[in-house]
């Protein structure tokens, strides 16, 4: 599968990725933990069956450090151990906010609950603005077919 275009060799694409970077400082520069940043995206990268967005975060996970086995099983979470509650609400809310078109009423009253139990108000707003960003960024990777495998593990953060 060949990639169908290059969105930043495109002077409007260029200036959306700009401002879509942008956006995303405000989430990488709340309380919400970096490391649940980057689960909750790479859960919902593999949901969306995004190779360039799994490509990165379950790199710049591994580059952070974060342990295998952990990296490995955000696919499972629901049947693995080595997740937090906190991170395990986050990441229902990302499931959930993801398939919404998959179930009625979307986000359940009971995986909100959940939320609000382990995330305040600000860390709160910036996972939801953080699963929607992903989502919109999984799109645009899956419409451009922009290809897993070549991300080199951290030049995000560099950037940041």
């Amino acid at each position: 599968m060949e990639p169908r275009f290059t969105l930043v060799d495109n002077e409007i694409g260029a200036k959306f990725a700009q401002r879509f970077g942008n956006a995303s400082l405000v989430v990488l520069r709340s309380g919400l933990p970096k490391a649940t940043q980057d689960l909750v995206m790479l859960r919902v990268s593999q949901i969306n069956g995004c190779g360039w967005c799994t490509d990165v975060h379950s790199k710049d996970l591994a580059h952070a450090g974060e342990p295998a086995v952990r990296i490995n099983l955000v696919a499972a979470w629901r049947e693995a151990t080595v997740f937090t509650d906190a991170e395990r609400a986050a990441l229902a809310l990302a499931e959930e906010g993801t398939r919404i078109a998959d179930a009625h009423p979307g986000v359940s009253a009971a995986t909100w609950a959940e939320t609000r139990e382990h995330y305040d108000d600000d860390q709160l707003a910036a996972l939801v603005a953080l699963i929607a960003q992903i989502n919109a960024a999984n799109r645009l990777g899956v419409i451009v077919r922009q290809q897993g495998g070549g991300y080199v593990p951290g030049a995000y953060a560099a950037a940041n």
